[in-house]
Parts: C-alpha cells; structure tokens; sequence
C-alpha cells in the first residue's frame, strides 16, 4: 500500500497545468532524541553516624559502666573478707547482696540504653532501605517513561523523514494565461522545462516562441529527444525557408501581419501608419491576385517607392510590365503622395528581411513540441520583426482554429515584452476564444506590459526582478506585508543551469534532412520524473542538491528582496472567491525526481479537494467534439506511453 501511495503522489493529474513545486512541512523536526534518564546515586549506610552513634552510647555509659567496676570491685573485697574472717559472713552477705542490687540497677540501664542504640540503628537500616526502593521505583518509572517518549519520537521522526516537502502548485481552473515578470534565463530555463514537460506528458502540444535569445526551452528539447518523437526547432533568419505560418491567409489577413511587423518600428500608441500599411499592402495584393511571396511584394513596394531601378526587378522576373503598371498609377500618376512613399518605403525595408520565407518549404515529421527562435547572432531589429511576424501569424492561425479543450494547445512566448501591445492584445484574445493555454513572460515591465499584466482572468508569476522600480511595481502588486517561505534547496540551486554560449545555443531540426523517428524510450506521465532526471541538467543538479539539507527560510516581499530571488522562484498570485492566493513557488522541474514531491497541491493532500479544480464540462453547446488549434501543418499526437523499445 505504501508503494502504491508513493507512486501516486508522482503521477500528473489530467487537465492540470503545472506551474512548479511549493515547499511545505506538515509534520516538524522532533529533533534530537530523548535522552536516557541518568540513576539517581546509591545513598549508602553513613558509618561515620554509626560510630558516632556508637561514640556518643559510650560517653553516655561510662559513669554506669565506672559504677559496675566498682561495685564488682566490692562484691570481691566482700567474699574475700567473707572467706579470710575479716567480716562476719552476715556482713559479707548483705555487701555482696547490696553489689549485686547495685549491679542490677547499672546493668539494666546500660542495657536499656544499647536496646535503644540498636533500636535507632536499624530504624536507620530501615530508611535506607526504603529510600533505596523508592529510587529503584523512580528509575523503573523514568525508564518506561523515556521508551514511551522514544517510540513516540521514533514516530514523528518516521513522519518527518518519510513526509513529502514538494506539493505541486497549478493553474486554477478557468484561468487561461500566465503572466510571468522578471526571471533570469536559467530561471526561465526551468519554468520553460516544467510546465512544458508537464503540458507535454498529459497529451497537449506545446509551441515556444523564444524571443529572450538564451536558448530558454534548450532543456525543453532535451527532453523532447529522449521521447520516440523529436521536436521541431527553427532558429530564425536561418530556417526561414522552412517556415511560413501566413500560408493559407487571404489578402485581408496576410496584409495585417505583414503591417503589424513593419510597426516594430513604430511607437507602443502610434495606430495611424498601420492603417496606412494595410491599405497599400491589401492594394499590393490585389495587384498580385490576393497571394504573392513576399520579394514580389517587396518589389512592387520598391515601385511605388520609387527605390531603385524597376527594369532590375523586371529581368529577375518579381514583377511584369502589366503589374508595374498598376502599381505606378495605383496611387495616381506618378505616386506623388509623400504619404504613400514614405511608407512603402518603410514596407519595403522591413519585410526584406523576410524574403526568404517559405522559399523552400519541407515535409516535416510530425511533432508536439515545436520551437520558434531567433538567433541571437542576428540583428536586433532583425530578431523583432521575425517575432512579430511569428506572434502576429500565429494570431491568425488561432482566429482560424476550432475552440478546443483549455491547454490542449499551449503557447509559451519567451520575451514578450519585445512585441508591441497591440501584438500582445490580439494574440491574448486569440487564446482566450479557443481555449489556447497562453504563457507570456516578460524580462522586465515597461509601460505597455505593466498595464497588460494580470488584465483579465490570468494568473501572475513573479521573477527576480533585477531593475529597482520593476521590483517596486511588483511589490505594490504582490503586498508588503506578505512572509513566504523559501527552502533551502531553492537557495542551494541558483544557478545550476546557466544559458552560455557554449550549452545555451540552439540547434536547428528543421533546416537538414532528418529521419522522422529515432531511437529514444518513450515516456508516460508516470515516468516523466525519471525522464527529467535522466534528460535535462535540471534532474540531475536537483537530485545532487537535494542532500546538502534541508529547512527553509523566510521572505518578506519587499522591492530589495525581489532582486534577490533565487532564479527558480516565483511568487505566484491569482484571485480566489475568498482573496488572492499568493505563494512562493520553484519552478525547478528537477523536484519532481524528489521522493518527496507530491504530485498534489499542499491543500489536497492535506485537506479536502479544493472545488477549483473541478474538471469543467468542455462539451460545445450543440454537442460536437472540440479540436485544438493548429499551428501551421497538422501535427500527429506524440504518444508518451509507446512501449520502450
């Protein structure tokens, strides 16, 4: 029964979305054992009392005994004068009677005052023998008293030790999006790592969009390799060729990504040149037929920018003399309109740098895990045109999937700070209407990602937080007078998994021909603790670390404190019907490889169910089946539980 009850307490419960481990005691440290009770000392028979007893009986005797002496004395002198004729023998009688009168007296007394000499000695005896029974008494009793107190801590140390430490901490039912602010990229690393590998080991798929450029979801990956399906990974500009997530899109669709990456530029509020974006663009379009690659749309916008020599696009065969035509008088004759060359000038700089897209398009095998990165060997305004473009396709490709079971398909956006608000928006309401499970994280908290943090039903995860007023933002948020608890281990960790250049870079699948299926031994939610522990460096640093000790420490919530959190901890708050939740969560995945993590939020396994996570009825209303939306080519299920082979 124990060993059923161990392996329960690790297997992932259905329809949860793990977000890391809090640390919690219900039994304490007994300490150290009861000590032994120590015997009182033998008390012994005081022999120098006795002698004085016997020394003060003498001094008491010795008139009586001088007495007696003298009175044998006496009745000598008597019978020998009795005897030699000196006195009459009727003298010597009455002498001799009167010694032994005398003698009498005497001796009666001593042997009265030996009686009560020897009277006190043994009453003496006596209480010595009763003391030493009551202390043989004393020690029988303390003796039973220490082995009932030593079992009874054998009791509570058999709890301590065999107690779990880790209770898991998910997301409350209802709550679609995790705002996550602040973090270091090993911290991210593990958050990335736990509830990927979570979401992935209860059958959902999962698509990072890594924008941070430190290789955040690497461990991700790793794990992914030790399952029977490899994940996808592109690394942006390079695997460019191989993605295109605006195939399919109408004129209306596409020209709206394609506006909303060219704003990357633009400030957070400025709304006015997208609307001219997508009027040149939809225009642009229509020239084309609704559909083009984009160096034919960059070349037409070169056109009406009046860029460059035409005749050059012409011979490479981007546009014809009849759509050059319509392009030139698209806007009037002779495109006078600053307005309009101005921004397609500014469409045509920008979208270049997407020409390669989907230029060489590849039959992938099928996959859950898919990685979108940008390579940090790329420009900055490179790399934040490639994310918009990603964040802002993936939008469309959500607005066109089927509403689906909540976190079946899970979004985790690493860097989310870099995108616009108006990115950040439509991606949000993307997920919220198909049930997409949306993580966003943000390094820091800027104007347009303060006033987006929490918004809605969304739980929020605190970071450590290295700019001051960051931590301050926090702090107002969380509460100041909040004590949280962290544990030793989340202390000993810090940074054991740091993203460097040497084991921090990504590797592309996408860009080389691989095989579909390699060798790997596949991995059930009943064994995805050994996974982590045996695939990711976060298992094995954990399971090193979890024997240097335990306990745990207190944390007030304060700005100051907040720059010193270790990296796998984060404060989560999200509002319950009684108040906000607030704990101190670790987002170390390695914990779960602990003996003593417990698959089981702290109130369950201590107390009733908790009602929030009642499974939800996720039937539509007219009764047919919910799907999860597709990003991009429809991926085929990664089974966790093939068989090992």
């Amino acid at each position: 029964m124990v060993d059923v009850t161990a392996r329960e307490a690790r297997l992932l419960q259905p329809g949860r979305v793990y977000v890391g481990w809090r640390y919690a005691q219900v039994h304490d440290d007994p300490g150290p054992p009861p000590k032994r009770p120590t015997p009182p000392e033998s008390e012994k028979v005081d022999h120098e009392w006795l002698a004085s007893q016997r020394q003060k009986e003498n001094l008491f005797n010795r008139p009586l005994r001088m007495v007696g002496v003298a009175t044998a004395v006496g009745a000598l002198l008597f019978i020998v004068f009795g005897v030699t004729g000196t006195l009459p023998w009727a003298f010597s009688i009455a002498g001799l009677a009167a010694c032994a009168a005398i003698a009498g007296i005497t001796g009666y007394s001593m042997w009265q005052s030996e009686k009560a000499l020897r009277a006190r000695l043994a009453e003496e005896h006596e209480r010595y023998q009763r003391r030493e029974e009551e202390r043989r008494r004393r020690l029988e009793a303390a003796h039973a008293a220490h082995a009932r107190a030593y079992q009874e801590w054998q009791h509570r140390r058999e709890a301590f030790e065999s107690q779990h430490e880790w209770y898991a901490v998910t997301v409350p039912q209802g709550v679609g999006r995790v705002d996550v602010a602040g973090g270091t990229l090993s911290g991210w690393s593990a958050m990335v790592t736990m509830m990927g590998a979570a979401r992935l080991a209860s059958g959902s798929q999962v698509t990072v969009l890594d924008l941070s450029e430190g290789a955040v979801a690497k461990e991700l990956i790793e794990l992914g390799h030790d399952q029977a399906e490899r994940p996808l990974v592109w690394v942006l500009p390079g695997d460019l060729p191989q993605l295109d997530l605006t195939h399919g899109l109408g004129p209306e669709e596409l020209a709206d990504v394609l506006s909303l990456v060219v704003s990357v530029s633009e400030e957070q509020s400025s709304t006015r040149d997208l609307s001219f974006d997508n009027a040149i663009l939809e225009r642009v379009l229509g020239v084309f037929g609704g559909r083009a690659p984009i160096p034919r749309i960059t070349a037409a916008l070169r056109a009406l920018a009046q860029v460059g020599d035409p005749r050059d696009d012409l011979r490479s065969g981007l546009i014809t003399d009849e759509e050059l035509a319509k392009i030139t008088t698209m806007f009037g004759r002779g495109a006078a309109d600053r307005v309009v060359i101005e921004r397609a000038w500014a469409l045509e700089s920008q979208l270049r740098k997407l020409e390669k897209l989907g230029s060489n398009p590849t039959l992938l095998p099928p996959s859950r895990l898919r990685v979108i990165t940008t390579d940090r060997r790329a420009g900055v305004l490179t790399n934040r045109v490639l994310g918009t473009y990603v964040a802002a396709a993936l939008t469309h490709v959500l607005r066109a999937s089927k509403e689906g079971e909540p976190w079946a398909q899970t979004l985790i956006l690493c860097g989310a700070e870099k995108l616009r608000g108006d990115v950040l928006d439509r991606l949000i309401d993307s997920c919220e209407a198909t049930s997409t499970g949306l993580v966003l994280m943000y390094r820091s908290i800027p104007p347009h990602v303060k006033e987006r943090l929490g918004r809605g039903d969304a739980a929020v995860g605190f970071m450590r937080l290295g700019n001051a007023e960051d931590a301050r933002v926090a702090a107002e948020q969380i509460g100041a007078e909040k004590l949280l608890e962290i544990a030793e281990l989340t202390d000993k960790m810090s940074e054991a998994v740091a993203a460097d250049a040497e084991n921090g870079a990504y590797v592309s699948t996408v860009g080389r021909s691989v095989p579909t299926v390699f060798e790997g031994t596949g991995t059930s939610e009943d064994e995805l603790p050994e996974g982590i522990g045996r695939a990711t460096a976060w298992g094995q640093s954990t399971s090193r670390a979890a024997d240097a000790g335990k306990g745990s420490r207190e944390l007030a919530v304060e700005p100051h404190e907040l720059q010193q959190l270790p990296p796998t901890a984060m404060i989560f708050t999200h509002p319950e019907p009684s108040g906000r939740r607030i704990i101190l969560v670790d987002a170390n995945p390695g914990i779960m490889t602990l003996p003593t993590a417990n698959i089981q939020e702290y109130e369950e396994a201590t107390g009733p169910t908790r009602a929030r996570h009642a499974k939800p009825d996720i039937t539509p209303p007219d009764g047919s089946p919910r799907t999860a939306p597709n990003l991009g080519p429809p991926p085929e299920r990664l089974d966790f539980r093939k068989k090992k082979r």
